[in-house]
């Protein structure tokens, strides 16, 4: 199972006053941030899991926007990142390795999800004196179509249970992260 946030940090125009107000900043929480060459492992899930809970594991993923303009030219970063403090494993030793992919393929949809957004922002021009709503609607919609496919991913498979779909899933979220190789950010 996955959680999602999705964070939006809007940054004014260099020329504005605001960005010469220091802003107050928290301590960044710790991340991942995806890559092809660093698959997720047992111990990046530090959280403690919910008593409650009937799930074997669940991951903290999230998109990471930042935009801003300098010099009226808009500019935007957009990262898939996993938060091990917020991701949480019942039991390490005796979790399965088809767990593990289940969970590993949360965070591939994120970045999946993150390419799309890297392609959308490509491809629309977005006026740094009107911003908004046009990014915070582009935006929303990349959220909402990401989070629904999280939900539909952890329906079919069962979370992870049935293996011929969770198969299915492995090799078509490949499949789309390949097409999406010219928006990855390695």
């Amino acid at each position: 199972m996955a959680f999602f946030s999705f964070l939006l940090l809007l940054l004014a125009p260099s020329s504005s006053p605001l960005a010469q107000t220091p802003a107050k900043t928290t301590p960044p929480k710790e991340t991942i941030a995806w890559s092809a060459q660093r698959p997720l492992t047992w111990a990046d899930f530090k959280s403690r899991s919910i008593a409650m809970e009937q799930l074997a594991a669940l991951t903290a993923s999230n998109i990471d926007v930042q935009v801003g303009c300098t010099d009226f030219v808009f500019r935007s970063t957009v990262k898939a990142v996993f938060m091990p403090t917020e991701s949480w494993v019942r039991d390490a030793k005796s979790a399965s390795p088809a767990l593990l992919r289940h969970e590993q393929l949360h965070f591939d949809l994120t970045e999946l999800h993150a390419r799309m957004l890297r392609q959308k922002l490509s491809l629309v021009k977005l006026d740094c004196q009107h911003l908004n709503p046009a990014f915070n609607n582009l935006t929303k919609a990349a959220f909402a179509a990401w989070q629904r496919e999280e939900s539909r991913y952890d329906g079919e498979t069962n979370h992870g249970l049935n293996a011929e779909k969770q198969k299915f899933w492995e090799t078509q979220v490949q499949l789309r992260l390949n097409q999406l190789t010219a928006f990855a950010q390695e």
